[in-house]
């Protein structure tokens, strides 16, 4: 199968060429038709299999050509994609450039940590698409510079963190000053819980649902291993495995941003070349910080779970968990990271046995066990906690749904995150608490994280101070075409 047969028109078909696409991947081939159609729809596809284009080429057809681009006079926007942290609006807004080459369609990105001005202007000019993060959206919103009433195409990137406890409230304001009527809704992500599924068809016409993975499932060119080791030692076989090829493009995952921040000191001591982003790092810092390691000049990236969702890095091969995600399912999105569009992918784990639990939980999620591998010299002073029966994929507990992480009783999913809530800038550095527990990962204005949060992964939602952990809330693609 090709482009050519997905109905698409000529001026986008020579943007994917240009981009260097000939063959759709799966979720394209059969998303766009559909798309096409007017109908709203559940997307679900493996992270690095070209979600963004499933959804940004047929939006572009429907709006600049089948609809005809709107006239001088209509300074309304049409279209509405709403993603949960800031460098992946700014990705997303690129793409919608990219295949919009040809259409020149009016758009800009709107997300918190910059200034506001520049984005009143946009506003004010007149524009087809928006870009936004739910918390500056809202900012805009409050002020009335923007006019949401004739949206026709809402899309939610990474649905099911739009739609979890987190972003709930700030969805709800925003979907509440949109058209109800003649409104195409599409929802795309690697992981949708069935409560999230419930939730959406509140909002939804219909939907028309595709699939093309196992739910919660992970590329099957990644190779997953778990070492396991004492807490206090982590942070010398962090460094025992980056030295064996120092040269190597490595992701690694902590929980907390103070975490984030000692640990990549401690690499940088050591000689490595690190990069930092997590949600109290100015936007000027996170963009400079994931260009230094897209382009090289930084072999390592230590980051919490702000950048396991929608982040494009070519060719990286090995993503390391140094702490486990407190949430099951955002172990899917982090090591879907390496391993994209087909390319071969590691996914290590340091695991502590106190951490076993977190472990046990993603095994769940999977239907499968993950090798544990002891390093020699780095053996725990115990072993991990036995839970899996030997020679087959481990059983779910009784009433424990797959992916609910820690368990109500347990750690729950600290934030860290680009909010989902409007603020200020005078309030960027509070920390404000939500009913379920959640600290917002605060003062980004407009990208944010947790429903009292600004949009401004500033302060922790989605990995905050371990103290902060709430109770669990439920919870890209780039495949031929990878933005």
């Amino acid at each position: 199968m090709s482009f050519d047969t997905l109905g698409l028109a000529p001026e986008l078909l020579r943007a994917v060429n240009a981009q260097g696409y000939t063959t759709p991947s799966p979720i394209q081939a059969q998303a766009i038709p559909l798309v096409l159609a007017g109908r709203d729809l559940l997307a679900g596809a493996q992270t690095g299999t070209g979600k963004t284009a499933a959804f940004v080429l047929p939006m572009l057809q429907r709006l600049m050509i089948d609809n005809n681009r709107a006239g001088p006079g209509e300074r309304r926007p049409r279209a509405l994609i709403l993603t949960p942290t800031r460098e992946l609006a700014a990705q997303v807004h690129q793409s919608l450039r990219d295949y919009g080459s040809h259409l020149r369609p009016r758009s800009t990105a709107i997300f918190g940590g910059v200034g506001i001005q520049p984005q009143i202007q946009a506003l004010r000019r007149g524009l087809d698409f928006i870009v936004a993060t739910p918390g500056r959206l809202i900012d805009h919103m409050q002020q009335k510079t923007v006019d949401l009433s004739n949206i026709q195409v809402l899309v939610l990137d990474e649905g099911d963190r739009m739609l979890d406890m987190g972003f709930l409230p700030a969805m709800r304001k925003i979907l509440a000053a949109l058209p109800r009527q003649n409104r195409q809704t599409l929802l795309f992500s690697a992981t949708f819980s069935d409560p999230i599924r419930e939730l959406a068809g509140q909002f939804m016409r219909d939907p028309a649902q595709v699939q093309v993975s196992q739910r919660n499932s992970i590329a099957t060119t990644v190779s997953h291993r778990v070492h396991p080791v004492d807490v206090s030692r982590k942070r010398e076989l962090l460094l025992e495995l980056l030295s064996h090829d120092s040269r190597r493009q490595t992701l690694v995952f902590g929980r907390t941003k103070h975490g984030c921040d000692k640990l990549a000191r401690f690499l940088e001591q050591h000689g490595l070349h690190c990069a930092v982003i997590h949600g109290n790092k100015s936007q000027g810092a996170r963009t400079r910080a994931l260009a230094d390691f897209k382009g090289g000049r930084a072999t390592v990236m230590v980051a919490t779970d702000i950048a396991a969702r929608g982040l494009d890095i070519d060719q990286l091969p090995a993503v390391i968990n140094f702490d486990l995600p407190m949430v099951a399912e955002d172990y899917v999105h982090r090591i879907g990271r390496t391993g994209r569009a087909g390319a071969e992918g590691q996914a290590i784990s340091l695991v502590a046995p106190e951490e076993s639990r977190l472990l046990r939980d993603i095994e769940r999620m999977l239907g499968r066990s993950i090798d544990v591998e002891p390093v020699l010299g780095f053996e725990p002073s115990q072993p991990l906690a036995a839970a899996r029966p030997a020679g087959r994929a481990p059983g779910r507990a009784p009433g424990n749904a797959p992916g609910r992480g820690a368990g109500r009783g347990g750690a729950g999913r600290p934030s860290d995150r680009d909010g989902a809530a409007p603020g200020g800038r005078r309030n960027a550095a509070r920390p404000t608490r939500q009913r379920n527990g959640r600290s917002a990962d605060s003062g980004q204005v407009g990208t944010g994280a947790a429903a009292a949060g600004r949009d401004g992964g500033q302060h922790a939602p989605r990995h905050a101070d371990a103290h902060n952990r709430p109770r669990r809330s439920r919870r890209r693609p780039q495949g031929s075409a990878t933005s």
